[in-house]
């Protein structure tokens, strides 16, 4: 392949999960520091970074997709090629079939190894196609550059990988076993990032909740220690974390819910089914019951928690009565958000070899019905919310006059009319409650 000019301009696309968008922006430093500026809006940019997901259907035919019409809507007189990279962990799982496949890719980057960009920039403007799926985590935190400015929200990865081999999750294959980042770095980090400007945030792992670390004492800490030091940092008004693990949801992280005024009364704690022998198919760790007692131990600590969790719908083997035991949990725990999705079987792991796999149709079927009973949930909480007084974190103008977005502490997307800026944490009272939003007013006196 020929050499071509070095990359003045970049796009990163992140899909998939928040850890994604983290990586994304930490690979937008990266790209920023080596004198790369993002390509304005509506022009071509001379390296596009597709930073992927493997969790998801069709993910992997989704990135060949992008890259086609990356290639098909190329237009420059200088006849250069447009530089692709493919990143993230489609990357890691499919590196050198992605090379194989589409040779309009010149990069392929993991997960663990995105820190080693600029030097692949390098190779590949030079002429080479390069592939980077080293697995050690640790070492590309230490070599990203320090955090610039950012908004009002952040977020902070503490942890990475997993070790629970869920049947139907790729995560372990390619983002490798969990890891704890150091507490001193972290701390560090989150420093950096309130001084940037960040008045939230949002700490992220595979199982974040799995964090465990050595604090400044020598003493041994899990996240609610963490939780508990981040928030003596003065600037630094909300904390939240996500993903966790059932396993990992310890007494002291859940205490920490009813001590810690800065951590938002929020839980995104996925269960995944409410059938214990679908569970044990699942290799999830805890039971119905052992889960619903998680939530009650964390609603008696914290009662106006609002809490979200992950659905599989037709997982292979799951009969309609046990997916009746489903819908049955959501009524019983009414969560105020969730996510859900049809099983999609990931090439490699167990479930996608197991006997029982589901029609398409009745998958549809189900997940219809699953999301009609969680957006009942949800508008119930909204509609529960109406007349409390609250904060709520600025983070973007809206679509009208005077208006502005933002998040009241249970997640809940706020907008009102107001004179504010981005960053400032206004007293509201909730007015009226739609599916997915909540209008508000400035309470007097603020």
């Amino acid at each position: 392949m020929q050499s071509t000019a070095s990359p003045k301009t970049y796009r990163v696309k992140s899909f998939g999960c928040q850890m994604n968008v983290y990586d994304g922006e930490r690979m937008a430093e990266l790209l920023a520091g080596e004198g790369i500026t993002p390509a304005p809006e509506g022009q071509q940019a001379d390296l596009v970074v597709l930073n992927t997901c493997h969790i998801r259907e069709k993910a992997a035919e989704k990135v060949y997709s992008d890259i086609g019409r990356i290639v098909k809507d190329w237009d420059r007189a200088d006849g250069s090629s447009p530089l692709i990279a493919v990143a993230g962990c489609v990357a890691q799982a499919e590196g050198e079939e992605i090379m194989a496949r589409a040779p309009a890719v010149r990069m392929v980057v993991g997960p663990q190894a995105y820190h080693r960009l600029p030097q692949m920039i390098r190779d590949a403007s030079a002429g080479r196609r390069v592939t980077d799926t080293d697995m050690p985590a640790i070492p590309k935190f230490d070599a990203l550059p320090a955090r610039r400015k950012v908004g009002p929200t952040a977020f902070l990865t503490v942890q990475e990988g997993c070790d629970k081999f869920c049947t139907y999750c790729v995560v372990p294959y390619t983002r490798g076993a969990e890891v704890s980042r150091p507490h001193a770095a972290l701390v560090d980090e989150a420093k950096k990032l309130v001084d940037a400007g960040a008045r939230e945030i949002t700490l992220l792992g595979q199982n974040v909740n799995a964090w465990t670390g050595d604090n400044a004492k020598g003493r041994r800490i899990g996240l609610d220690g963490l939780i508990r030091e981040l928030a003596e940092i003065p600037d630094l008004a909300r904390i939240r974390y996500t993903t966790s693990h059932p396993n990992d949801m310890t007494d002291g992280l859940i205490a920490a819910h009813g001590d810690v005024e800065k951590l938002m009364p929020f839980l995104h704690l996925p269960v995944q089914a409410g059938n214990d022998r679908v569970l044990r198919a699942m290799n999830r760790s805890h039971s119905v019951d052992s889960y619903l007692a998680i939530l009650d131990k964390v609603r008696a600590v914290r009662p106006d928690i609002a809490l979200s969790g992950d659905f599989i719908v037709g997982f292979p083997g799951e009969t309609d009565a046990e997916f009746e035991d489903t819908l049955r949990l959501v009524d019983r725990v009414g969560y105020a958000q969730c996510f859900s999705f049809k099983y999609s079987p990931r090439p490699g792991t167990p479930a996608a070899e197991m006997s029982g796999q589901i029609a398409a149709e009745v998958m549809d079927e189900r997940l219809q019905r699953l999301q009609t009973a969680l957006n009942r949930h949800q508008m119930a909480f909204n509609e529960a919310s109406v007349g409390r007084a609250c904060s709520v974190l600025v983070e973007r103008k809206g679509k009208h006059e005077g208006q502005w977005l933002g998040k009241s502490p249970w997640l809940q997307s706020v907008h009102f009319t107001a004179d504010v800026a981005v960053g400032d944490l206004v007293a509201v009272t909730l007015d009226a409650a739609g599916p997915n939003s909540i209008s508000a007013s400035v309470r007097s006196g603020t």
